[in-house]
């Protein structure tokens, strides 16, 4: 793929404008007219939107898309025709085919001339039962991204994809511009990291950054771009006059996202993530270099969600004296009147928002949550809201809940598994209809953990101050399916030698208590002066499942940050 505005010798612009289903809607515009692009790219899938978009399915089989971006393309592809920027979404997602036909009515309708081409392979639901995935709702492998590839070689203005890697979509344009081969194992490393690193939108460029305090003028943050290079090395930046910055901290928060160790795995390439360097380019630009890859593993990854059942809720406030005796009363009169055959799970959390001698009613105000889970609809609906609505005058002094009863509603279950390469179709249609087989990746390598990287030396004992942990680290934290991933990273190479050696898994637990009972395992980073942590089992069975407080794990790092242990005055 080549465009006007770059030529294979120069690096390609791609940026992204979305990270999630329900991002910024006017974010493709704001790429489009802020500054140069070659390719606009967008992620709309994620474990959650799958199941979203599997109920949508159940309704209307026609659909199973994100309508999202069928909307800001009805208000800007013009724009991008006449730009010559290419398009790439995975947001295709179970029915790219279908979002596909639809592009091509919309640019009909609005009297545009595009070629539209489309990535399928992936959903495998009628095929499950075959492949031992059980009877799930939704079941899509994670392709790679040699199918966006050949549809941009054959000429493509728009490529649709559905379950893709989140990096596909950046890393199948850069092969593209480039010719790279499916043996250029290091520029395709390089252009996985760039792909990670944008992909999540604004959480490159300041976007839930653990130190935005020193950055006052962060205002909404602009969405980044990669400018890849034809060795897979890249700058990240975004277009001048948009909020945000981008450093080397904002880049090392989002690489350290979701991922568990040095090995990032993929349908075409492993990214060797201790092989990566950050240097600080200038203004808002961030250069990435030095990566390594490997072949793929020769299994691919696959999404499943199944319904799992129906789930309700209730939030009871305890105002004032008494907070434990008012949640024990309730508790057990709830209890009571759901009886013996009440929901198969009940969670009951305690949350102690409440302040001594408090100078508003909110603050001198706790929170007792009960969550119900169970096969039956009618045992955690109106029986259970009712149940718990029937209390208002026979309870606790100052009885209230924070919304009204309501209905049950059902929750997905996500689990991943994983079938062999060679079983999962790879589909390129081309803009002409044409199909093409995109072979599974010809030399592989099972995934290992790498060796024990050697550590620094510990910071030589001096005094120390109790304080929280953010004093002198970072933190981003996300989930996979039931798992919890929290990367914590140091500023400089004393304060790197201090939390290597500190920050253990016991010491880790003892900070998150919640992390007690749960397998954790620590993975070292040092070329990022990094951990990262990753706890199986903290959200139960995804986030589908509604299992925690926070069921996502995205303020988990946050949490550990503002935990207190003993800190070298010297890094203070």
């Amino acid at each position: 793929m080549t465009t006007q505005a770059a030529a294979p010798s120069d690096p390609v612009r791609i940026g992204n404008a979305s990270g999630f289903y329900g991002d910024r809607f006017s974010a493709v515009r704001e790429m489009l007219t802020g500054g140069p692009l070659d390719v606009l790219t967008g992620d709309y899938l994620a474990e959650l939107t799958m199941l979203i978009l599997g109920r949508d399915r159940m309704k209307n089989p026609d659909r199973g898309y994100a309508k999202t971006f069928l909307r800001q393309l009805e208000e800007n592809l013009g724009l991008a025709m006449d730009k010559g920027v290419k398009i790439v979404a995975n947001a295709g997602g179970l029915n790219p085919r279908g979002l596909a036909d639809a592009l091509r009515e919309l640019a009909a309708r609005l009297g545009i001339e595009v070629a539209v081409a489309h990535v399928e392979g992936d959903d495998l639901l009628s095929r499950a039962g075959e492949l031992g995935l059980g009877a799930p709702l939704t079941a899509n492998a994670y392709l790679g991204a040699w199918g966006i590839t050949d549809c941009l070689r054959a000429g493509a203005d728009v490529v649709v994809t559905g379950r893709v890697t989140d990096a596909s979509v950046i890393v199948g344009p850069a092969a593209a511009h480039f010719g790279w081969s499916e043996q250029d194992y290091d520029a395709l490393a390089g252009a996985v990291v760039a792909g990670h690193v944008i992909e999540c939108g604004t959480q490159a460029t300041g976007g839930n950054y653990a130190f935005f305090t020193e950055h006052p003028e962060i205002g909404v943050p602009g969405f980044p771009l990669a400018e890849i290079h034809a060795d897979g090395s890249s700058v990240i930046t975004k277009h001048p006059g948009t909020g945000g910055v981008v450093t080397t901290g904002t880049v090392t928060a989002q690489l350290l996202y979701e991922i568990t160790g040095a090995r990032y795995a993929g349908p075409d390439v492993t990214a060797r993530f201790d092989t990566l360097v950050l240097e600080q380019d200038g203004e808002d630009r961030v250069r990435i270099s030095g990566v390594t890859g490997e072949p793929p593993p020769p299994q691919l990854k696959v999404c499943l969600n199944t319904l799992g059942g129906w789930r309700n809720e209730v939030t009871f406030v305890l105002t004032g004296l008494d907070i434990d005796r008012k949640a024990e009363l309730v508790r057990t009169q709830l209890d009571d009147a759901l009886g013996a055959e009440g929901p198969a799970e009940v969670r009951w959390t305690l949350a102690r928002t409440d302040h001594p001698d408090a100078d508003t009613e909110q603050r001198a105000s706790a929170l007792l949550h009960c969550a119900v889970k169970d096969q039956d609809q009618k045992v955690v609906g109106r029986a259970f809201s009712g149940a718990a609505i029937e209390l208002a005058l026979a309870s606790y002094p100052g009885f209230h809940v924070t919304a009204p009863p309501s209905d049950a509603s059902p929750y997905g279950v996500y689990r991943p598994a994983y079938v062999d390469a060679a079983e999962v179709p790879h589909v390129a249609v081309r803009p002409d209809g044409s199909r093409v087989d995109v072979a599974p990746a010809g030399a592989t390598k099972q995934l290992t953990e790498v060796d024990d990287p050697e550590l620094p030396s510990p910071l030589p004992e001096g005094p120390v101050r109790r304080m929280p942990l953010g004093s002198v680290a970072g933190a981003r934290s996300g989930d996979k399916g039931g798992n919890a991933n929290v990367g914590v990273w140091a500023r400089g190479d004393d304060a790197w030698r201090w939390l290597v050696h500190t920050l253990t898994v016991r010491e880790f637990r003892r900070l998150l208590p919640e992390t007690e009972p749960l397998t954790v395992h620590r993975h070292v980073l040092p070329n990022l002066r990094a951990l990262n942590f990753v706890v199986e089992g903290l959200l139960g069975e995804g986030v589908s499942s509604q299992a925690r407080f926070d069921p996502q794990a995205k303020a988990l790092g946050e949490w550990l940050r503002s935990r207190h242990l003993d800190i070298p005055e010297a890094l203070l």
